[in-house]
């Protein structure tokens, strides 16, 4: 039967959605579901894609996007610091488990340089899967991630030369030094103009997008970078994930770095899951019924030989025994570029089809259990090394010394004010600002800020919001501090966030989001004054803090309404949250004359009785059965249509 791409993409997407339902309710993670939805979609099962291939440039892109947020995570000036781990346990794996793999491939009858190729898939793990679970999990700072990470960044390095040697392999061998000599040249060149950018253009570039305060620009020019990146690596035969990596690699600096991650985290999400599926779609079902049992086999060999070369590599430079064991059992797997290179290997005829279909069997199969192995990396670690490990406490991109803090989300006047009292008093905080030149200012003069939105999971994460004591919003937007107060409360349901305002016009509506305290700002100005002038006037201060704080806890009732005059404003917006207080004058026709307060029911008309004056004598707190007469004059208080249907009312009986 002929499906339609849409209607392929649609069944893929379905099947998807579908797999990762199911593989949450069994608390597997969504990877796994990933490639279970490729293998029901592909050539073994539902033909859908008959051609996996059709859906590659898709999942590269996803790769690519991948690789650009590492790039983030390791800027230059880090790199350089771990270079003992990426230079050291990375080439000694890397050289190590290569030499193994190829020496048992050769004994088992390939040619040499199908060995070195085989040997060099098999040492390759999942940048992908292993990044992936160890930010959702929050440990990616710890010392035994960032050796994993280590790893997995020089094997990303090495998949570049393996790209350029295996088309070499297929031609005549008098041409391969001097096609050597131009691919090295090209990718020195390209590297090397990559990072001059990336240094120099890039940071000024984001600079000036994000002067324009427009979120679509911003999102799209992250992606063009990533791409672009990608692309001009990809033309001159290297890797696309090696661009985009180094371009996430020099912005990793900057202040945008949070918001760049925040931006592109979506689409790489997703593209990633496309990129599982057809991982999934590869798997040869007829290869595991005939030879299943040396698939498994080779799949636990192959793991514990790379969990053993990584501890070897890391005994070597001398890193922690237990971080090496916990760090080899999260890059046992076989890793997401050895697909590459096995159909490169093949289409070029170095493997035949059935060598790369089992070593993607191999593949596919180690996947499948690394979520698995991370997630209980520590327990196996730390029974091998007999002695615990420090726990999983470390936050990503939160310091030890940044626990128990304030977030402070906008940097303004009064933002700033806040943070430096808080600085007096010693107590740590972050600020969250999306003001570029705000941000930089205040980075140069050494302020703890991070550029984004802080209504961004992704960059209340980054804030530490799991540990904060308390987000402050200091902005006036309340539909921006309700997003706030949703994103801190699905990620921290205990968290509270305290609303600055101006004016006290959505009180109710921040309670309601799950505002923990709402301080409008003129109000609060208004009890400091009042508190000063009672204070002069010889009013306690103990009187004096008592009505503070019931004005505070009645939300300021007695604050409320003002006489309006000729330069009184009422616009649309404020039309319903202003209050006014109006003084209505009975003429001997009122209707309200000789009507008791309590016939009037005016509260029925959603305004509050203020007052009642009769011949210059005022009454502050009537009865219901006070009898109303002409020439009386009753205060009232309410939003300014209310208190015109009022008076019609009072004076009219309508």
């Amino acid at each position: 039967m002929e499906y339609s791409l849409l209607f392929k993409v649609i069944a893929l997407l379905g099947l998807a959605v579908i797999s990762v339902a199911l593989f949450r309710r069994m608390h597997l993670p969504p990877i796994l579901a990933f490639l279970f939805a490729g293998l029901l979609s592909g050539p073994e099962v539902l033909g859908l894609f008959s051609h996996p291939e059709q859906m590659h440039l898709i999942a590269d892109i996803g790769i690519v996007f991948l690789l650009f947020s590492l790039g983030l995570e390791f800027s230059l000036p880090k790199l350089v610091a771990m270079r003992s781990l990426v230079f050291g346990v990375g080439t000694l794996q890397m050289v190590a488990t290569t030499a193994i793999f190829s020496l048992i491939a050769w004994l088992l009858g390939f040619s040499i340089a199908a060995s070195v190729i085989i040997a060099g898939m098999l040492a390759l793990s999942s940048t992908a899967i292993v990044i992936k679970q160890i930010s959702e999990m929050g440990v990616i700072n710890q010392k035994r991630s960032q050796m994993a990470i280590s790893v997995l960044l020089f094997q990303d390095l090495a998949v570049v030369p393996f790209l350029i040697v295996i088309p070499l392999l297929a031609i005549e061998e008098s041409n391969i030094g001097i096609t050597l000599l131009e691919a090295l040249g090209k990718g020195v060149l390209v590297v090397a103009l990559l990072m001059s950018i990336g240094k120099w253009l890039l940071p000024r570039l984001f600079r000036e997008v994000a002067r324009t305060r427009t979120d679509e620009l911003f999102v799209m020019c992250t992606l063009l970078v990533a791409l672009l990146a990608a692309g001009v690596t990809y033309s001159v035969g290297l890797s696309m994930a090696l661009g985009a990596f180094l371009a996430g690699m020099m912005l990793g600096e900057s202040q945008y770095r949070y918001q760049l991650e925040a931006d592109i985290r979506p689409f790489r999400d997703i593209l990633m899951g496309l990129f599982f599926t057809t991982v999934g779609m590869q798997l040869d079902i007829h290869l595991l019924a005939s030879q299943g049992h040396w698939v498994i086999i080779a799949v636990i060999g192959t793991m514990v030989v790379k969990v053993l070369l990584v501890r070897l590599a890391a005994m070597v430079v001398r890193a922690d025994s237990g971080d090496a064991w916990a760090a080899g059992l999260k890059v046992c797997q076989v890793g997401e570029f050895s697909f590459v290179i096995a159909a490169l290997a093949a289409s070029n005829q170095i493997i035949s089809s059935q060598a790369a279909s089992f070593l993607i069997a191999i593949g596919i199969i180690s996947m499948a259990f690394t979520p698995w192995l991370v997630n209980h990396s520590q327990q196996f670690a730390e029974k091998l090394t007999k002695r615990p490990l420090p726990g999983n406490n470390e936050q990503a991109n939160v310091p030890d010394d940044i626990k128990n803090h304030i977030i402070i989300a906008g940097f303004g006047r009064v933002g700033q004010t806040v943070a430096r009292l808080l600085r007096i008093e010693k107590v740590p905080f972050i600020v969250i600002d999306s003001d570029p030149t705000r941000v930089q200012e205040s980075r140069y003069a050494g302020e703890p800020v991070i550029f984004g939105d802080a209504s961004s999971a992704d960059i209340l994460k980054e804030a530490g919001v799991s540990h904060a004591k308390l987000v402050l919003v200091t902005f006036d937007s309340t539909a921006h501090a309700k997003q706030v107060i949703s994103s801190c409360k699905r990620l921290n349901p205990t968290m509270q966030v305290m609303i600055r305002t101006k004016r006290d016009y959505s009180m109710d509506a921040l309670y309601e989001a799950g505002a923990f305290q709402v301080v409008p700002e003129l109000q609060e100005g208004s009890l400091m004054l009042v508190t000063q002038v009672l204070h002069s006037a010889g009013v306690p201060m103990s009187r004096i803090l008592k009505r503070v704080r019931a004005e505070r806890k009645g939300r300021y009732d007695h604050m409320h309404g003002f006489y309006p005059g000729e330069t009184t404003e009422i616009t649309y917006d404020t039309q319903d949250k202003l209050e006014f207080i109006h003084a209505i004058v009975l003429h001997k026709d009122a209707w309200a004359n000789g009507k008791t307060l309590g016939a009037l029911n005016i509260s029925r008309r959603r305004v509050t009785l203020k007052g009642l004056r009769r011949m210059g004598t005022e009454f502050s707190d009537p009865d219901d059965t006070t009898q109303l007469v002409a020439g009386d004059v009753i205060v009232i208080a309410g939003k300014p249509r209310r208190v015109e249907r009022a008076e019609r009312y009072i004076l009219e009986g309508d």
